[in-house]
């Protein structure tokens, strides 16, 4: 990937975006009048479009970019403001005060409206494993303005790690948060907005294992949750109970965290892991 600027720029601007390929330690091009279209030509690289407002990048051969954007937090934060309920928070249980550990962030519409529920004493992380778009994200969250006093106070609590959450998962202590939850991509084709449309081609498409939940199972205190197609198998393979809504295209399922007698069954879950994981390097 490279970084540039809009056409239009400044040298404010352009120090911005020299700062901003520092960061990533990946090189900074002047724009030139340069179309994106014979940037990605000329370095075949993806670009980096670091604006006054918002960041954007075009994956090499696309003329569509990914940006930040809530989506569709801005309405689902509202309604849980006026007291209406989400999907989301029903299956989870999330209350104020609680912790949230997003394994597949995306764009973060889930862990923004995740961090308005828990409230400033929750504590939201949200794990990204594309490091790109996880630079993306975070920077987008610290600047977004929604117009709500509430979301963008809580779209700046999330805590971003930029990991594949197989491994980070791997790295925490038991008991760490109330809720892990997973959104992986869909095995079946949807359609989606055109603000997330793009984000498809930078996503990771590891499989959800009997390994990972092991992995979530002695992390989290309360429950995991998957959001997943209504036509997926995952529920049932992984056993998630699922919350079926009538007409909807996916679905919410959760395993419940039972805390007695099963610090034994995590730990040997875990002790498996480790072993399957030291035969795999043999």
């Amino acid at each position: 990937m490279i970084v540039t600027t809009p056409s239009r720029t400044t040298q404010r601007l352009d120090k911005k975006a020299q700062r901003m390929a520092s960061e990533l330690n990946i090189p900074f091009y002047p724009r030139d009048d340069q179309s994106i279209a014979v940037m990605q030509t000329i370095y075949h690289q993806d670009v980096l479009v670091v604006g006054e407002a918002k960041m954007m990048i075009y994956r090499f051969g696309s003329d569509e970019p990914i940006f930040f954007h809530p989506n569709s937090a801005m309405f689902r934060v509202r309604r849980f403001v006026r007291g209406e309920t989400d999907p989301l928070l029903l299956t989870s249980q999330l209350k104020e005060g609680m912790s949230f550990l997003d394994c597949t962030l995306g764009l973060g519409a889930d862990a923004i409206l995740a961090s308005v529920a828990v409230g400033p004493r929750g504590r939201v992380v949200g794990i990204e494993a594309n490091s790109y778009v996880g630079f993306l994200v975070s920077e987008g969250l610290k600047r977004w303005e929604s117009g709500q006093k509430e979301m963008d106070k809580a779209m700046k609590a999330i805590e971003i790690v930029q990991d594949d959450h197989r491994h980070y998962l791997h790295t925490l202590p038991d008991d760490s948060f109330d809720i892990v939850y997973f959104d992986p991509m869909f095995e079946e084709t949807v359609d989606v907005s055109n603000g997330i449309k793009p984000l498809k081609v930078f996503a990771s498409y590891s499989p959800l294992t009997d390994n990972v939940i092991a992995e979530a199972t002695r992390v989290a205190r309360h429950r995991i949750v998957l959001k997943d197609h209504w036509k997926s198998k995952r529920f049932e393979e992984l056993g998630f109970t699922v919350i079926k809504r009538p007409s909807a295209t996916f679905h919410y399922g959760f395993i419940d965290i039972e805390k007695k007698g099963e610090k034994h069954e995590r730990k040997v879950s875990r002790d498996r892991w480790a072993d399957s994981g030291r035969q795999n390097e043999n």
